[in-house]
């Protein structure tokens, strides 16, 4: 008998260590399956949440969810612009009166589409609402537009009605008064003929409550608001974004562990979908309170955060960088910052960022404001803007696809269907097209919209969203971005990737940043490549240093063939860089101010590009 109980204990010690040893094994052979799981349980409780919202009678939308928060917290700090503190109920009872003002005015109807033509203000958050109450879809207008790119996005939209902080509309006055657009301003006094002050009559109008009939018309597929692309290729396109995507992006804040405890620093521009839909629209939802901020400034970024005890900072482009270029401080460290959540931050930048300002976790996403797929990185891992999660990829269908940057269109087999990219391959992001995952396109744009359309992607008859976008998924199932299609470009048989070739660049010591793209030179196949960039603060450009660091860090086909010095970087409004501008201008010292250079061999330098050597080399007479 005692042999048998020892036989059993042996094996129930066996087994308990076998039990121990199974973490252990996950941990090695699955490092990341726990915070997989966790992450697709945060998916289906956003799913189950947003369900259980659309099933509400009458129907829910985001403005609902602000309204909750009112009743629930009326007193909470919502909003702090400057020295100015609005709750969630002075914010209620303003957009309650810029509502009825509107209701009164003669030039508008509710349910009209208005343009809105602002930047960050505390104007823009309540008339958004109050239009929203009234049930009118809006356009966010770029407030740094102008003339034609003002009339065409003010046009496309159908608005009946531009509401502005300033007089900025006047060089456009005359053709939309033409139409017989209702233009109000928010100020008291307005001098400008054709321009009616808004101000006074929102002074004077109630703060009664809106009654929700007048939006009664509304369904999930009613537009909500326009929002625009930055023109980096043309005229800006309105993407509409409907009721029902605004509600989904109601938990945009909440997923990334978010919560009403938190003071939310928002510099971004409330034009543009980051500032909107990531910081505004998203706490919302949370309850957070929001500080903001007219701009984004480097230089009192941290002083910001650390007088309003921020917890959570939003970033896009080159944020993150400018940031990292600023004079270090002892300070650096001092500050409640415990999460920045953004897209477009680069490997060593994120490197950076972390080392000088420290244990910030960084929530790095990939998305665009028309798009039906987006991409979280969860686990955090430098450079990466998500993970492949088999659960999530089965309810947003999505693939990569082999592209030809030369054709410039996907490499198709001989059935005429997509290529599948190979693990560590870079392929073009495409996403199914379904009832979850729709595409709802650009406004009276049907060309461009055609475009963003794929077909017969893995099979005949299918449907796809054309994201524009290159990415890579690794072998540990991290998805990086890569370029952008049209960006990428082709020399020499090969394709250079912009980013990649950037962030090369600003690792040379020297250069502040870099701008790369290709340009056309006679008698030559593909672009070859050049680079604009800005020098560090007190630093002179080395033209043996940099021929030296590029040779050793890139290979024949992807270094810059030219380098153009710039005083400062052409960035759109948030902080991605022109490239179509710069590569219509060329290389020409004849007619480019900025101080050229070549990369030449022979000298193992990169020399001062004259007219001379640009006459040799479109005349065939020097080869590149």
């Amino acid at each position: 008998e005692l042999w048998i109980i020892l036989g059993k204990l042996h094996l129930i010690s066996l087994a308990l260590g076998l039990l121990l040893l199974v973490p252990v094994a996950l941990k090695i052979l699955f490092p990341y399956l726990w915070l997989d799981v966790l992450f697709f349980v945060d998916i289906m409780r956003i799913f189950v949440a947003f369900v259980s919202r659309r099933r509400k009678k009458p129907a829910f939308f985001a403005l609902d969810r602000f309204l909750e928060q009112v009743a629930a917290v009326p007193d909470k700090s919502f909003m702090v612009f400057g020295d100015e503190r609005y709750t969630f109920a002075l914010v209620d009872e303003q957009s309650n009166r810029i509502a009825n003002a509107l209701r009164a005015h003669p030039g508008y109807t509710p349910g009209d589409t208005v343009a809105l033509f602002m930047g960050n203000e505390p104007a823009f958050v309540t008339t958004w609402l109050a239009l929203a109450k009234l049930g009118s879809p809006v356009a966010l207008l770029n407030s740094n537009i102008r003339s034609k790119s003002l009339l065409h996005c003010f046009n496309c939209c159908r608005a009946t009605v531009l509401i502005a902080l300033r007089n900025a509309v006047e060089e456009v006055l005359s053709s939309l008064t033409e139409r017989g657009t209702t233009i109000l301003l928010m100020s008291k006094d307005c001098d400008t003929p054709g321009i009616q002050g808004f101000s006074a009559q929102v002074e004077e109008a109630s703060d009664t409550p809106i009654p929700r009939s007048l939006r009664s018309h509304l369904t999930f597929k009613s537009p909500a608001v326009y929002i625009y692309t930055s023109g980096t290729t043309g005229l800006p396109k309105a993407a509409v974004l409907n009721q029902n995507r605004l509600l989904s992006a109601l938990a945009v804040l909440s997923s990334n562990g978010i919560t009403s405890k938190d003071i939310f620093y928002l510099n971004l521009p409330l034009y543009h979908t980051a500032g909107f839909i990531v910081g505004f629209i998203g706490c919302i939802e949370t309850g957070s309170t929001i500080i903001l901020k007219k701009k984004f400034s480097a230089s009192q970024f941290w002083d910001d955060c650390r007088k309003h005890n921020v917890t959570v900072i939003q970033y896009i482009g080159e944020v993150m960088r400018y940031l990292c270029s600023t004079p270090k401080k002892d300070n650096d460290k001092e500050h409640k910052v415990r999460l920045a959540i953004g897209n477009g931050i680069r490997a060593e930048v994120w490197r950076e960022f972390l080392n000088r300002f420290g244990n910030i976790q960084i929530r790095e996403f990939y998305a665009s404001t028309e798009g039906n797929v987006g991409f979280v990185n969860y686990v955090g891992k430098i450079g990466a803007v998500g993970r492949v999660n088999f659960f999530y990829r089965k309810l947003f269908p999505y693939t990569l696809v082999k592209y030809d940057t030369e054709r410039d269109e996907p490499v198709r087999d001989a059935n005429g269907l997509c290529v599948k990219a190979l693990k560590g391959e870079t392929g073009l992001l495409v996403s199914k097209i379904t009832d979850i995952a729709p595409f709802l396109g650009y406004v009276q744009n049907e060309e461009q919209n055609e475009r963003k359309r794929l077909r017969n992607v893995l099979k005949k008859g299918d449907l796809y969203f054309n994201t524009g976008d290159l990415l890579k998924i690794d072998h540990d199932n991290f998805i990086y971005f890569q370029d952008r299609v049209g960006d990428t470009f082709r020399w020499k048989g090969e394709n250079v990737a912009t980013t990649e070739v950037s962030d090369i660049l600003t690792l040379s010591g020297c250069l502040q940043e870099a701008n790369v793209y290709g340009v056309q030179v006679p008698g030559h196949e593909g672009r070859i490549g050049m680079a604009a960039a800005t020098l560090k603060k007190d630093v002179k450009f080395d033209g043996r240093r940099m021929y030296q660091h590029v040779v050793s860090y890139l290979p024949s086909y992807a270094r810059p063939r030219f380098i153009r010095i710039q005083d400062a970087m052409e960035v759109t409004g948030t902080f991605k860089q022109m490239k179509v501008k710069l590569m219509e201008q060329g290389f020409n010292p004849g007619s480019i101010q900025d101080p050229l250079y070549i990369l030449d061999d022979r000298a193992e330098s990169y020399m001062l590009l004259t007219a001379e050597i640009y006459k040799s080399i479109m005349s065939g007479s020097i080869k590149l």
